[in-house]
């Protein structure tokens, strides 16, 4: 498989371990990683084609950066998966109804709660881009 085959996976998250575990881990898993530190580093990376895939933390520079981001990124290219990463369940006790947002701004694909388990990731990220892969 040539680097320029690989699927490219944007990964915005403003926990620096955070953000090198999962692209580690994704880079492990054969994707290509394009890491964002934040929701401002992460507007400048959209750009049509460049990515196949996003994984975004939630908060960020500010409570919803996740959310504004996958509705950009919805905005640019509808195919392109989705997948937030969120604490918020633990921190605030909230938890996000996917079935009751379908047709809200978010438009996430799907919403994990961390404690991320790299398993869950990786198979969210394979089934989505699976379902994308089918819609082509």
């Amino acid at each position: 498989m040539t680097n320029s085959e690989k699927i490219k996976v944007l990964v915005a998250e403003d926990d620096p371990d955070m953000l090198e575990q999962i692209k580690l881990y994704l880079e492990a898993e054969g994707y290509e990683v394009l890491a964002a530190a934040g929701q401002k580093e992460t507007e400048a990376m959209l750009k049509p084609g460049a990515f196949q895939a996003a994984v975004l933390d939630l908060m960020m520079e500010n409570q919803d950066s996740g959310f504004v981001l996958s509705y950009k990124i919805k905005k640019m290219d509808p195919r392109i998966p989705v997948i937030i990463v969120t604490s918020v369940t633990r921190d605030t006790g909230h938890s996000f109804d996917k079935a009751q947002d379908t047709k809200s701004w978010i438009k996430a694909d799907v919403i994990i709660n961390k404690e991320l388990r790299f398993e869950q990731l990786k198979g969210e990220l394979k089934r989505l881009l699976g379902a994308a892969e089918a819609h082509h």
